[in-house]
């Protein structure tokens, strides 16, 4: 058991093309957003497991001791295999697994002391925390004492895959304090990442952490964390593209709330109404996806102008299809608008119907034009971030390589 302390950070995401699409067997393309969740681990001898999460206000702690004596049935003999859901049910690939039944959530409940009226964020935060907790240390001969802080750049909720880094960073330091997988950070490094082996494992045992958190996801959101760049998904297989470019962008949240299930819906609906109409225009979104795949791989390392002015024109083609689904808002065109009045192009990211969206900043853009841009966006009553897609994935890192703000929220100051 490792006794330093570690320090982990993992990408939230955001869809570039292929939303709702996908659903209907089109690809999707999506991206490492360098938005990062941090986690703080600090083995200790108090005996007792603590999390802290500043963002949503929770400090829970739990006894080791009772922890270790709690009856375990409930925990699958398959948990020390990481290539199974433990708790919940067993399997070989993402796909093979099952969602957890009602009644083992309400086993966890139990161990985690959560009383009735505790809100839906703060629950599935705890319960995802203790699963992977339970399972990953389960097979150590003393379950650890530890203190475990997670702060976030990503808001949640946000359709950003903020519970994905979540789960990411949790699998990654539980892991390698058990020393399942090694630290990779070296003496005098900033900052590494784990070998494709390693990723995979935690890739596997972050899934189980969303399963837990969502029930049925399709593991997009874990894989993107893990590995970062881009990722090609389409009809349950993942891939990575090879050597994607880092693209500067402004993320537009407009804090309008939204249905994702009620705006899938609603494309279906328009499908079975409209099927001459909606089925082109799912049809064009995949080619649009496999454009900008082709684009992006030409990019690699000396991206030219051209094919930014490409990727600017798949993503107005892309917004407009998007609109013509049925999935627009009002506070998506005023952000359209917005940046198009800067010379800049942006589309919807997500389910659409308010949340998020998504501007391409292109090389040599002066930075005054940026901050009046995200001015503008401001004042609309939104909240703009200046970041990139394309980011690198789980990363471990010494405390110097940490930012102030950073250090700052993860001690609690």
């Amino acid at each position: 058991m490792l006794s330093e302390v570690l320090l982990v950070s993992a990408p939230g995401k955001v869809i570039l093309h292929g939303e709702h699409a996908v659903v209907h067997g089109k690809v999707a393309l999506a991206v490492a957003l360098n938005l990062r969740t941090f986690l703080r681990l600090q083995p200790h001898s108090s005996g007792k497991v603590d999390l802290n999460l500043p963002n949503i206000g929770i400090k829970r702690a739990w006894d080791v001791a009772r922890l270790q004596l709690l009856d375990t049935s409930f925990l699958a003999p398959e948990a020390l295999s990481p290539t199974c859901v433990c708790l919940f049910a067993c399997g070989t690939e993402q796909g093979d697994v099952t969602a957890p039944t009602p009644e083992q959530v309400e086993k966890l409940k139990e161990v985690a002391g959560l009383p009735d009226d505790c809100a839906v964020t703060e629950r599935l935060a705890v319960l995802a925390f203790l699963y992977l907790y339970l399972s990953i240390f389960w097979k150590q001969r003393t379950l650890p004492s530890l203190d475990v802080v997670v702060w976030s750049e990503l808001p949640p909720g946000a359709g950003l895959g903020s519970s994905a880094a979540y789960s990411v960073c949790l699998a990654a330091a539980f892991l390698t304090t058990c020393e399942e997988i090694p630290n990779p950070l070296k003496d005098g490094e900033h900052i590494n990442r784990w070998t494709k082996e390693d990723l995979e494992l935690i890739n596997k045992w972050a899934f189980q952490g969303e399963r837990v958190i969502h029930g049925n996801p399709s593991g997009v959101d874990n894989a993107v964390s893990t590995w970062g760049g881009a990722l090609r998904y389409q009809q349950g297989k993942i891939s990575s593209l090879k050597r994607p470019p880092a693209l500067q962008i402004l993320l537009t949240n407009t804090k309008v709330p939204r249905s994702t299930k009620a705006l899938v819906a609603g494309v279906r609906n328009r499908l079975l109404k409209f099927p001459e109409i909606v089925a082109p225009l799912l049809t064009s979104i995949d080619a649009i996806s496999l454009e900008c795949e082709r684009v992006l791989g030409e990019m690699g390392e000396a991206p030219a102008l051209e094919q930014y002015l490409v990727l600017e024109e798949l993503i107005d083609m892309n917004q407009h299809h998007l609109n013509a689904l049925g999935v627009g808002h009002v506070s998506l065109d005023q952000l359209c608008q917005v940046t198009r009045a800067h010379g800049l192009h942006s589309k919807l990211t997500g389910a659409g119907g308010g949340g998020c969206g998504i501007t391409l900043l292109k090389p040599g853009l002066e930075q005054p034009e940026v901050e009046a841009t995200k001015q503008a966006l401001t004042n609309c009553g939104f909240d703009c971030w200046e970041t990139s897609i394309g980011a690198p994935g789980v990363s471990v890192h010494s405390a110097t390589s940490l930012d102030s703000r950073v250090r700052q929220a993860l001690d609690g100051l």
